[in-house]
């Protein structure tokens, strides 16, 4: 065992077997231009992590020394380019200081590693979620993985979103009917349902994301590809090394709303079947109750909630995640996830209810649910 600690905090040129790929069996110095920590490591393990460094900042090219040297990565160029070569690095030098290979990743987080589109923090961000039984078994889909690396509490806001959507759903139902409640309630169920099921969607589609998408085919068309650089979050925070466009972002609001409109849609059918179920139910024990209830409108009632989800749904939670909690909480109380975590909690109930609220006021004005006498 050999244990040692190597501090390098200024520019130096390589020097080493850099034209070798076979590195000799015992301990060579590798200078970096980047501060590089390792400690308590055998041979074996030095090598094996300096090899994997020098070989990704090789291939990836060196274009983001000192010099002026960032034409030498072929096409390209700007400040985009010079971004993503700091990222190899940067993610090289976290692989080294965990011990890891780039072949140990997952395919399409290697891949967005060695094009340079993620920068060290994320990988560290990566490692410690990974110390987590829960967080590692999630990390093993690409959806999770593509949310978590983008926010270590996205877990946190659903477990938020679900908790809270009964509550204030029943709550708003209770305010905005007051004493029709009771006879409203099977409008009142069908909401509740419908809630259940797309309030972890709506936490899902609009959720900031580090894209780990493959490449986008060849023979794919103008369209295709515009909505393929959309961020997932038309307000979200890019990475170095990425940028979107204003077409993009307005494209992110666009495919995430077709997205909503299919799911709202679904829920609330599912939602009004089962409603319409239960009143049939109550029809056949109690006599009194048909004078009472009708069943409701299956295909206008699921339209008009697609419809919500598209127009009011869509913009709030694309706020509420890219602007106020993205741009807005985590600046301020990233020192303090517990105060954080709290934050979210406060801004969700307050969205979800108000949410519900909405949703009452345009089912009336649409004409699906219309007030009992």
């Amino acid at each position: 065992m050999a244990i040692a600690s190597f501090f390098f905090s200024q520019s130096t040129p390589f020097f080493s077997h850099c034209n070798n790929l076979s590195l000799p069996p015992h301990p060579t110095l590798i200078f970096l231009p980047f501060k590089l920590k390792i400690s308590t490591f055998t041979t074996t393990h030095f090598v094996h992590t300096t090899a994997a460094a020098i070989s990704a900042y090789r291939d990836g090219g060196s274009s983001s020394g000192s010099g002026g040297g960032s034409g030498n990565r072929g096409s390209g160029g700007g400040d985009e380019d010079e971004e993503r070569g700091r990222n190899r690095e940067e993610a090289m030098v976290a692989l080294a200081e965990d011990g890891r290979l780039l072949e140990s990743l997952p395919e399409d987080l290697a891949a967005a590693v060695s094009a340079g589109r993620v920068p060290g923090s994320i990988m560290r961000r990566f490692f410690q979620m990974e110390q987590s039984v829960v967080l590692r078994w999630l990390l093993k889909f690409r959806g999770f993985r593509e949310r978590l690396l983008a926010d270590d509490l996205f877990l946190a806001k659903l477990l938020i979103e679900s908790g809270v959507i009964i509550f204030t759903k029943a709550a708003a139902e209770l305010k905005r009917r007051k004493e029709n409640f009771k006879k409203e309630l099977d409008f009142v169920v069908a909401n509740v349902v419908t809630g259940i099921v797309t309030g972890f969607l709506l936490v899902w589609f609009p959720a900031p994301t580090v894209s780990l998408r493959p490449p986008l085919a060849l023979s794919a068309g103008p369209i295709a590809k515009l909505f393929y650089g959309c961020p997932d979050n038309a307000f979200q925070v890019a990475l170095p090394g990425t940028s979107y466009t204003l077409l993009q972002r307005i494209g992110a609001i666009v495919l995430n709303g077709a997205k909503l409109f299919v799911v709202g849609t679904s829920a609330s059918l599912v939602g009004t079947v089962i409603t319409n179920a239960l009143i049939n139910v109550k029809n056949a024990v109690n006599k009194t109750f048909s004078a009472q209830t009708e069943n409701l409108p299956v295909i206008s009632t699921s339209v008009a909630h697609g419809v919500y989800m598209v127009v009011i749904s869509n913009i709030r939670y694309q706020v509420l995640a890219g602007i106020i909690e993205q741009r807005i909480l985590e600046p301020l109380l990233h020192r303090n996830k517990l105060i954080l975590t709290a934050a979210y909690f406060t801004v969700r109930t307050a969205n979800t209810y108000w949410g519900s609220l909405l949703w009452v006021d345009f089912a009336r004005w649409v004409g699906v649910q219309k007030k009992k006498d």
